[in-house]
């Protein structure tokens, strides 16, 4: 899951980008509303994290009516410092899913974001399944033929994409896109790299292969 974090508070920032990252989010950061404008609508988010009264030409309510607008509908949970109800209401008809209060746990907003990625049609499964192979997206269990399967963070976080978009090719550019933070160092082999760990795992002890690479276009998961 990729997430992109509109804060201009740094601090409130980095620690929001370090526990997120320590769920194994991906996670990109804008301190400014104009570049978390540009970033929401041009690049692809599972959740958008926006702080309601960033700076710029674009403010948060401005970011989520314009998201609305373009019919972008990844789900937004607006941060503020205004708590009253008509605060809350204001955001939540600007087209917010939900609205949390500073100063807030980062507990409680790692389970807003949990329940906001299992809200929409594609996230309300939280066992994926492909054949014998199973995902689990809340005890982060992957079993195979009822075998347990060890993973990385970046090994399950591939799985989980793949599996969300099994039996169509997704390119080496989409992978990147949701496995790895925008700003992260990726070398021209690592997708094939993880790809290759990954096959050994749920693919190396079983008669079936299910892990596919799709020449030309990309890498998928299925059952054909």
């Amino acid at each position: 899951m990729r997430i992109l974090v509109i804060e201009d508070e740094h601090k409130i920032a980095q620690a929001l980008k370090k526990a997120l990252q320590q769920e194994d989010y991906a996670v990109d950061v804008s301190y400014d509303g104009d570049n978390g404008y540009a970033m929401v609508t041009t690049e692809p988010y599972d959740l958008a994290i926006i702080d309601r009264m960033i700076p710029g030409e674009y403010n948060g309510l401005d970011i989520i009516k314009a998201m609305r607008k373009a019919n972008i509908h990844t789900p937004v949970l607006i941060l503020t410092a205004k708590g009253t109800i008509t605060d809350r209401t204001t955001g939540l008809d600007a087209g917010a899913d939900d609205y949390l209060v500073k100063p807030f746990a980062l507990n409680e907003l790692l389970a807003r974001v949990r329940a906001l990625l299992r809200r929409p049609v594609k996230m309300q499964q939280t066992i994926l399944t492909a054949g014998d192979l199973s995902l689990n997206t809340i005890t982060y269990e992957v079993k195979r033929g009822g075998k347990h399967i060890h993973l990385t963070g970046k090994e399950f976080a591939l799985l989980e994409f793949l599996l969300r978009n099994q039996d169509r090719p997704n390119s080496k550019d989409a992978i990147i896109s949701h496995v790895w933070d925008y700003d992260a160092d990726i070398l021209p082999n690592t997708v094939e790299v993880y790809i290759k760990y990954l096959r050994q795992k749920i693919d190396g002890p079983f008669k079936k292969s299910l892990l596919q690479t799709v020449r030309g276009f990309g890498y998928k998961i299925g059952t054909k």
